[in-house]
């Protein structure tokens, strides 16, 4: 509080107003910190939307690549099948099946099926355009989700670099005043007090 009282009330763009008083470090200061705010927004926007429309158009391309097949379970899946039309997937164990790809060529895997399921028993699964097993793709709304997300983090991440920059460009703006404040205090400090 008495901080602010000495200071005196706040004006806005005081360092660009024409006054003697005013030095050449403030002049510097002040255009350190409206570029370090600029770079800190432009820089945080621009990353942010490069991350997010990279995101979103790869798994866009996920979702126009990835195809389901059906696949038939190899060998007898160990346990007792499961009473319910759906099993969780913490209710499913691995097993091998097997799939064909579109060009013919057969493939085998391990994916989370129920237990106790037979030999020949369906299971769906998501391959590849090369025929190789990967997980289901995002739908729409959770590719934007996700999108958004890395473009917020990066975005921020991204904006903290001149941020900090200009932070320590402006505190060591400020601690080249207070030694050129001493200086000039250790100058005139004894002058002054021989007046009283």
């Amino acid at each position: 509080m008495p901080l602010k009282a000495f200071r005196g009330p706040k004006v806005w763009l005081w360092r660009w107003r024409r006054n003697p008083l005013k030095r050449r470090a403030d002049v510097v200061e002040a255009w350190v910190v409206l570029g370090a705010c600029l770079l800190t927004v432009l820089a945080g926007v621009l990353a942010g939307l490069a991350a997010a429309g990279s995101v979103r158009d790869g798994l866009a391309r996920e979702r126009a690549a990835w195809r389901p097949a059906v696949a038939r379970v190899v060998a007898q899946v160990p346990g007792s099948p499961s009473h319910s039309s759906q099993a969780s997937s913490g209710d499913r164990i691995w097993g091998k099946v097997r799939w064909t790809v579109p060009d013919g060529s057969a493939h085998t895997g391990q994916v989370r099926v129920e237990p106790g399921s037979k030999p020949g028993t369906p299971v769906t699964v998501w391959t590849d355009p090369q025929g190789h097993l990967v997980s289901r793709p995002t739908t729409a709304s959770e590719a934007a989700f996700r999108a958004t997300l890395i473009g917020l983090l990066v975005g921020v991440s991204a904006a903290a670099v001149p941020f900090v920059g200009g932070l320590a460009v402006r505190g060591r703006l400020e601690r080249r005043r207070m030694e050129a404040w001493d200086t000039e205090w250790s100058r005139l400090g004894p002058q002054w007090g021989r007046m009283v």
